[in-house]
């Protein structure tokens, strides 16, 4: 009787020590994948991502900081955040969502990026003072080119429909086809959308969207009438014709379309000259061969049609052209704000005068010291707020005052739809065509009022002046439309 009860208990233990082996490998697995899905969070609401590049990217309150220059502004951003949240009283959330972090491919740069938070973080102190419902801001980064832009925008949607009172997504980035469909994916799921540098014409028919830049047409419109005030009769356009680039393609197209509208002695002296960014191997010396082209048409202006990157290299190539002696300027578009320092420097240093149409400029309205948009533009000059915030930074780049103006839109449509009723995105987005009349809110670039297919009413365009020292000197306010 002793064999079967020995091979009974055998059994039995076997039956415990597979049970065992198993609880075991599942815990081992469990630990292993906590690990592993611990090693890619650089902190809540933020990925790693490998590829193509090593980068953080995802959704923060300002506790995280995704570059260590962001420090002093995410910090603010947080603070703010605590706040809002520990007071009584409902509050809404907006997201600053653009590539926080760059690389030399990116047409933003680490400075730009930097001043749009500032930016971003003024008007929501600004509306918090004085407004209901109160903003907290999150920054949204989509990564180097916005290669993670479907990962960051299904963060946001999740986010709401978690419970998080997210109605509108500002920032949106440049002109490029990520961003235009982080854009649609936004506005699909039915938040508002506020775009601060979004230049390119014929965004159009997407609901609850409005952009507080001047659209490229307004920009090259603008530029060409400063060029005939300037008595300049002959042009030429240099454009990128990367695919990807809608930003120069509209450029170029709404220069070579305005420019001769002046009458028979504006002209273009010969068919557009064209450069491929998108060729690693190839578009330099693309640039440089266009150089001396331009030597056998001699205009007396040439408008480049091109991110602000690309300009510096093509500034290069023309102080090198065959003929130096021959004496012209370069005209373009609002990239060039997103030049850092070296790279404005090198600008000048090429000896060609360089102007160029900006977002906005500190000095548009400096006139009107007396009342806004005046006295709004004070907090973006020499010792003005943000100087005292976050110490002695120029702010003359237009890339804080355009995301002000976005994140104050939002705030403004928050405030309109909040009146006896629930606050969504879709309401925030119906209160932009309703911001006129008294409703409107001034904003640092001018009255925040909007058309039917969200482009700012009557923008004004400022002209600037590269200085040798690389400031952008303030020449004159022009009105696309005259």
């Amino acid at each position: 009787m002793a064999g079967p009860r020995m091979s009974l208990r055998t059994f039995k233990r076997a039956i415990v020590a597979t049970v065992a082996l198993a609880v075991l490998a599942g815990v081992s697995l469990f630990v292993h994948g906590w690990y592993a899905h611990r090693d890619d969070q650089c902190a809540r609401g933020v990925t790693r991502m490998e590829e193509p590049r090593s980068e953080c990217v995802g959704i923060t309150d300002g506790s995280y900081d995704f570059a260590e220059h962001l420090s002093a502004v995410s910090e603010k951003i947080e603070q703010a955040n605590q706040d809002v949240t520990k007071e009584d009283g409902k509050y809404v959330t907006v997201a600053y969502m653009t590539s926080v972090t760059v690389d030399e491919n990116d047409s933003n740069s680490e400075e730009s990026v930097r001043h749009e938070l500032q930016g971003a973080h003024l008007a929501q102190q600004r509306h918090n003072e004085h407004s209901t419902p109160k903003i907290r801001l999150l920054i949204a980064n989509t990564g180097s080119g916005s290669a993670h832009w479907r990962h960051t925008v299904d963060e946001l949607i999740e986010l709401r429909d978690g419970g998080e009172p997210l109605v509108a997504v500002t920032g949106l980035g440049p002109s490029t086809d990520r961003n235009l469909a982080a854009l649609r994916r936004l506005s699909a799921a039915g938040l508002a959308t506020v775009a601060s540098t979004m230049t390119a014409t014929g965004i159009s028919g997407i609901e609850g969207f409005v952009r507080v830049a001047p659209t490229n047409v307004d920009e090259a419109r603008a530029a060409a009438r400063y060029l005939r005030r300037k008595e300049i009769r002959t042009a030429m356009v240099v454009q990128d014709v990367a695919e990807e680039n809608l930003y120069a393609d509209t450029l170029g197209d709404a220069f070579t379309e305005e420019f001769p509208r002046g009458g028979k002695e504006h002209r273009l002296v010969a068919d557009r000259k064209q450069f491929d960014s998108s060729l690693d191997d190839s578009w330099k010396n693309e640039l440089q061969i266009l150089s001396n082209q331009l030597c056998f048409h001699r205009p007396e202006a040439v408008y480049f049609a091109g991110r602000g990157r690309h300009l510096t290299h093509f500034l290069d190539a023309l102080a090198e052209r065959f003929c130096t002696e021959w004496d012209f300027i370069v005209m373009t578009g609002d990239d060039t704000t997103n030049l850092t320092d070296e790279q404005v420097r090198r600008a000048t240093d090429s000896g060609v005068q360089v102007f160029y149409t900006g977002l906005a400029h500190p000095e548009m309205w400096k006139g009107e010291q007396g009342g806004p948009p005046g006295a709004v533009q004070a907090a973006f000059r020499e010792g003005g707020l943000l100087e005292q915030w976050f110490g002695r930074e120029r702010h003359i780049d237009g890339q804080a005052m355009m995301a002000h103006d976005a994140v104050l839109t939002a705030a403004r449509g928050a405030q309109m739809a909040s009146k006896g009723t629930r606050v969504t995105g879709r309401a925030v987005g119906r209160m932009f065509q309703l911001m006129e009349d008294g409703g409107q809110k001034r904003g640092a670039s001018g009255e925040l009022t909007f058309t039917e297919n969200g482009d700012m009413r009557d923008k004004k365009v400022p002209i600037l002046k590269l200085a040798p020292n690389g400031d952008p000197v303030f020449v004159m306010v022009l009105s696309p439309r005259g």
